[in-house]
């Protein structure tokens, strides 16, 4: 069966990083919702050249759907926009919830989520052989809160690479919270802004000085934290490197090479 409402994730922010499936759709969608706060309109104009636009920036979930049930009833496709990728902080959860109650096909599609647009913006692999092998999406309590067991205080105790979302404008507080775990002032930090966007901006530091810098950058918003220890491995220079190109290293597609 098709889907009448699609999902889309829009990428991070430049208009090239959406995906070929996400831009097909948009440039044969009868209507699309977009996020307007984070999603770029120019990205919407490049694509969605025959759809009625609407932005969800000052919209409730209600007004939303609503927008979505009359254009199925007119027998009209819908895309709805979200930044990044959807299931990432996308709030969709419950707009796909409202539609399995009233019986409305749907399909997700992704997209790349700021995290990685931000990894490529700083150059770094977010795993590397020997310093992490794991990557945390999380984020810090504010008006939304955690579980309790999912606190940066808990989380920093694992000292894996950390990628912290929608927490920038409370920097000082993270920082506070990762110290009581792994970290340490020196442990390496960055912030990007506004990743892929012509506007990106990139902070590099520790704990120690990172929340001053960004402070004096007057950032507050739309911006990413990373922090681990493969951020410093670009200065000091790699530990160990991946076995899977090791001349000695075999495995089904290729015999080590004895010397």
């Amino acid at each position: 069966m098709t889907a009448s409402v699609s999902f889309v994730g829009a990428g991070p922010g430049a208009a090239d990083l959406i995906t070929v499936r996400g831009a097909r759709l948009l440039r044969h969608a009868d209507v699309v919702i977009f996020a307007g706060s984070l999603v770029d309109l120019k990205l919407v104009q490049l694509y969605a050249t025959k759809a009625d636009v609407f932005d969800s920036a000052g919209m409730t979930l209600g007004e939303v759907i609503t927008v979505m049930m009359d254009a199925i009833a007119a027998g009209r496709s819908v895309v709805r926009l979200h930044t990044g990728d959807p299931c990432i902080y996308g709030a969709i959860q419950e707009q796909m919830e409202a539609l399995d109650r009233i019986g409305v096909t749907y399909q997700v599609v992704p997209g790349v989520t700021s995290a990685f647009a931000a990894a490529a913006a700083l150059k770094q692999e977010l795993t590397l052989p020997e310093l992490s092998q794991t990557v945390i999406f999380t984020r810090v309590e504010g008006r939304t809160p955690v579980p309790e067991r999912e606190r940066l205080t808990e989380i920093a105790r694992i000292g894996a690479t950390l990628v912290i979302y929608l927490s920038v404008g409370m920097i000082e507080k993270v920082v506070e919270q990762l110290l009581q775990g792994a970290y340490t002032g020196s442990t390496a930090a960055a912030i990007v802004c506004r990743a892929s966007w012509e506007d990106e901006q990139i902070i590099l530091g520790s704990l120690d000085d990172i929340a001053a810098k960004v402070r004096e950058a007057g950032i507050d918003r739309q911006a990413l934290i990373i922090v681990g220890d493969v951020l410093a491995a670009r200065r000091e220079g790699l530990k160990a490197r991946s076995l899977l190109y090791d001349d000695g290293f075999s495995h089904g597609y290729r015999e080590s090479v004895v010397v």
